[in-house]
């Protein structure tokens, strides 16, 4: 074979090599869901309003929920899921848990039941897996503003848009894009990227990208701002008291970086903002000030507009259901999710309509959005979902890699006094402390523990939650005196209605008395970081944000020093520490760096 002959077949080779290359990006391009908005959806979305009546449309503007668990078909539950979609053609559904298999197969059959395909929604924080076993699970949002990482964040919407679409879930309500500006906060604080508006808007930003170029609506919650609050407007009306400068500096900032960013969603918050709309207890949920004069024409945004749940407490204490869904769509929102009475509530509406309240011109524009949205996901095409895809794409290796470095990149060493991390030695006596602050949680950092118990077998391990008597507690105490080290873990749930996000009280005397002892003393958050303000006197503290497995496994990988603290605070601690502190650490240097 001469030269010439090896050189052509080398080119040949070489240029067979890159057509397969671009014609494999080209099939994954393909296969990856889009959101793009075609002539023909249009036209189908145009010919759909045509066809509707006025309470055919009025039902598209409503979302229920469902649960993806398993139900009978003669059961009452199921029944009464069907009669939603039978009778009252409701518009959309908004899954709460279940299972991976159930879940996809129940979607199919209601889509199968639906003249009109359904918007099906789901809160994904933090990922699938806060909803559906056995599927992907990321940290809390806070974790991914302590690594900073906008690849992190991307990957995170990424993942969860895979996973959603395959099993036909087509909206996040998420990313919670809220500024945590107060420590007190009960129901936002962790669920946020943090306190800092700008790194707040680049993480959103980021994450909302890859959710929706992969086929998955984001929505960013929960506007106005609900950061500043210490009240739960699941129970009801919180105030923020903030001037309209201190507003467009934090709250506001975001919100207008995610429509910049071309979020598609915009949920509404349950909030009195006086400086926004002074008319006495208005939720900026029904203030047409807020929602119609600021987010839909001073900012320009055209995507679906979305009331938080208006079961909940800062709607209901003080409007009836069908008083709120008045208000709601006066003031300029597109879908309401959960209105207590649905058929009172449509029936209400299209009342309001006739009598000349509401326009149905109003009506045909949120309608208009909600169809067109649904044909830019595809449904006016395809609105099942193919089941055999489930076991290829739901937690799949690279899926549950992404999640583990999103929980590794938060941890956070945040004090490490007489450098006692990372804990090195195979000698020491370790006693590790397990406190819950709720009830029934008693075992809440067993997965730590056993790592601990890998590592170090002859550990001792002590249990508590709010339950648990001061003379167990004593009695704990006084056996854990031999160890060389005492570990303890913090756990209190971040839920809507709690109430509160804060620590027991015995909890916290028990961890301030022991860090006067002569055994040094480590606390590990595995909740809020606001956590660690009640004890300065402790020789280390580590924040790792949630109580997932994942999240103890992290954090003891990082105790024990086989892979570095890379976390930094994404919000301060009043009196000890600012935003961005951290001490970052890999197996060999440490260093303390702050912003």
């Amino acid at each position: 074979m001469n030269a010439n002959t090896v050189k052509k077949k080398i080119l040949l080779l070489s240029f067979s090599i890159l057509m397969l290359f671009f014609l494999t990006d080209c099939a994954q391009k393909a296969l990856r869901p889009t959101l793009t908005l075609l002539s023909s959806g249009m036209r189908w979305a145009e010919k759909t309003l045509k066809k509707m009546t006025l309470e055919e449309k009025i039902s598209q503007m409503i979302s229920c929920r469902f649960s993806g668990h398993f139900y009978n078909r003669e059961s009452s539950y199921r029944k009464n899921l069907e009669s939603l979609i039978d009778k009252q053609k409701i518009g959309g559904l908004i899954l709460f848990g279940g299972e991976v298999f159930e879940a996809a197969s129940l979607i199919n059959e209601l889509q199968e039941r639906s003249e009109v395909p359904l918007l099906i929604a789901s809160d994904l924080e933090r990922g699938l897996g806060c909803q559906i076993q056995g599927t992907t699970l990321f940290p809390p949002l806070m974790s991914i503003g302590a690594s900073g990482s906008e690849e992190l964040a991307y990957m995170m919407g990424k993942v969860t848009a895979e996973e959603a679409r395959a099993v036909g879930i087509h909206i996040t309500y998420a990313p919670v894009v809220d500024v945590n500006i107060n420590p007190q906060n009960p129901i936002i604080n962790t669920r946020s990227l943090g306190e800092d508006p700008v790194q707040v808007s680049l993480l959103a930003s980021a994450y909302i990208r890859g959710c929706q170029e992969n086929g998955l609506i984001a929505t960013a919650k929960h506007f106005p701002g609900h950061g500043d609050t210490d009240v739960d407007s699941h129970t009801e009306l919180p105030l923020i008291k903030a001037d309209l400068e201190r507003l467009d500096r934090v709250e506001l900032y975001p919100f207008k970086k995610a429509v910049k960013a071309g979020v598609k969603a915009v949920m509404t918050a349950h909030i009195h903002v006086p400086a926004l709309d002074p008319s006495p207890h208005m939720p900026a949920t029904l203030s047409p000030i807020i929602i119609s004069e600021l987010l839909r024409k001073k900012w320009g945004f055209n995507g679906l507009i979305v009331t938080d749940a208006m079961e909940m407490g800062g709607i209901t204490e003080l409007y009836s259901p069908e008083e709120a869904a008045i208000l709601a769509v006066k003031a300029g929102v597109d879908c309401l999710l959960l209105p207590l009475e649905t058929e009172k509530v449509i029936d209400a509406l299209a009342e309001e309509v006739r009598a000349g309240g509401i326009s149905e011109k109003r009506i045909d524009e949120s309608v208009r959005r909600i169809l067109r949205a649904k044909a830019e996901l595809g449904l006016h095409k395809k609105k099942n979902v193919d089941v055999k895809t489930l076991t290829r794409v739901l937690a799949s290796k690279g899926h549950i890699k992404q999640a583990k470095k999103a929980f590794e990149a938060s941890v956070t060493l945040v004090k490490n006094g007489q450098n006692i991390v990372p804990v090195t030695g195979g000698d020491k006596k370790i006693a590790v402390f397990s406190l819950s602050s709720d009830r029934g949680d008693f075992f809440a950092g067993k997965i730590f523990t056993e790592e601990v118990k890998e590592r170090y077998p002859e550990a001792m391990e002590f249990y508590a939650d709010a339950f648990t008597g001061d003379e167990f507690i004593r009695q704990a105490v006084e056996e854990s005196k031999e160890a060389d080290l005492r570990i303890i873990t913090l756990f209190s749930r971040l839920y809507s209605g709690k109430g509160s996000v804060g620590l027991n009280e015995r909890h916290i005397e028990l961890i301030n008395g022991l860090a006067g002892d002569e055994v040094p003393l480590i606390v590990i958050s595995f909740g809020s970081p606001y956590f660690i303000k009640h004890f300065p006197d402790v020789d280390a503290c580590i924040c790792a944000y949630r109580k997932a497995d994942s999240a103890q496994r992290a954090a003891a990988r990082a105790l024990f020093g086989e892979i570095g603290f890379q976390g930094r605070l994404p919000v301060s601690i009043p009196g000890l520490y600012p935003v961005g502190h951290g001490i970052i650490m890999d197996k060999k240097i440490h260093k303390e760096g702050k912003k």
